[in-house]
């Protein structure tokens, strides 16, 4: 009886896409049995490569639109998910309004916004889904969600009543909000945030401090954006009566995970576990003999919500082996064996340096595959 492998990696950052890792897992599998049987369940954890993974695995379609980009007057075509007969839409707000969409030189968190998401949550509700799900990975914004708050209708005033331009170093200027002109479908519409990012809003384990560096921000930024968080919460509690700052997982994206939750109701949900449910993983694992799963780098973090992570214990729940294999194993990486993992396997042959690592990502995957199965195939 021919043995049937779950492939259930994320993408390795840089190098392959989830799917493009499950096709170089079987390619080296196949290399030893023949006549092994795939079921390939492509990952992510709300971040990169969540629509696709969701797409591909609920027999979706991805939607194309223009939308604003990160930066005033810019415009990307990107696309979102829509599944189960059209009554789900899947966004990444990164798809719209990510660090990968502009130079390094060009990046400034005063100023990018997260317009674009809201326009593309509006095009979800055009089309008259009933559920969204929204992934908060990647992000290049700092302003807790007002740009994706005024595309679908808010207005954020300034003291002489003007509409203030929305992004992380403007909205100290906002004096007052209007919400009355809020799209409608917003309440009638279940909005899931997939994250598992669980930092609050504002001060030193907040959006600015932890994450507005790496978006482009210098120490005199990050201190003026954590301010202007506050202020923009601040009003949001006293004009709206709504208290979500300090929730986990309000910092996420800039704040976005706050915008979210303030504007549209939003609940937010570990990103893994929304992925393990929406591509039905459970059911496929209790059908496999082995499990493989991945990611581009392994480390005692993956125990807080990384996809391999979460793989690992569906199959332990079903007493499923799980192998693992990555592109640089970390620190600390023996303390998964007592999570459910049966081995994990670093994919690089030898020594050398990242550019080629990436480049050879794909050969390297398959090429321990391979290895890995000659040994339970010698069992």
């Amino acid at each position: 009886m021919s043995k049937v492998f779950v492939l259930a990696p994320d993408s390795f950052k840089e190098s392959m896409t989830a799917e493009q890792a499950c096709f170089a897992m079987q390619r080296g599998i196949e290399k030893v049995i023949a006549d092994a049987q795939f079921i390939h369940v492509p990952m992510a954890d709300g971040g990169e490569g969540t629509v696709d993974a969701l797409v591909a695995a609920r027999t979706g379609r991805k939607v194309y639109v223009e939308v604003a980009g990160p930066l005033a007057q810019q415009r990307i075509s990107t696309y979102w998910g829509l599944i189960e007969d059209g009554q789900t839409a899947v966004i990444e707000m990164a798809m719209a309004n990510g660090i990968h969409l502009i130079e390094k030189s060009q990046r400034n968190p005063l100023i990018t916004s997260t317009l674009g998401t809201g326009e593309m949550i509006k095009a979800a509700l055009d089309l008259g889904v009933g559920k969204i799900i929204i992934g908060l990975g990647g992000s290049v914004t700092n302003d807790a969600g007002a740009g994706m708050a005024q595309a679908l209708g808010a207005k954020f005033l300034d003291e002489n009543n003007h509409p203030v331009d929305v992004g992380g170093g403007q909205l100290q200027q906002i004096k007052s909000i209007d919400i009355s002109q809020l799209d409608v479908r917003l309440k009638a519409t279940e909005i899931i945030i997939a994250s598992d990012v669980n930092n609050p809003l504002c001060g030193p384990n907040g959006a600015s401090f932890i994450f507005a560096p790496q978006k482009g921000a210098t120490a005199e930024m990050v201190g003026i954006l954590d301010q202007n968080l506050d202020h923009f919460a601040a009003l949001v509690k006293q004009q709206l009566n709504v208290d979500v700052a300090n929730l986990q997982g309000a910092g996420a994206a800039g704040g976005l995970g706050f915008g979210l939750m303030a504007f549209t109701g939003a609940k937010i949900r570990s990103g893994v576990e929304i992925v393990i449910k929406e591509t039905r993983l459970e059911e496929k694992i209790a059908q496999a003999d082995y499990v493989f799963t991945g990611e581009g780098g392994i480390d005692f973090q993956t125990k807080f919500g990384k996809t391999p992570f979460g793989v690992a214990q569906v199959a332990k729940q079903l007493n499923k082996p799980v192998i693992a294999f990555a592109g640089h194993i970390g620190e600390g990486v023996n303390e998964l064996y007592a999570e459910g993992f049966s081995a994990i396997f670093g994919i690089v042959d030898g020594a050398c340096d990242l550019a080629t690592a990436l480049k050879h990502g794909e050969q390297n995957l398959e090429r321990c595959c391979e290895s890995v199965v000659r040994v339970l195939a010698f069992k």
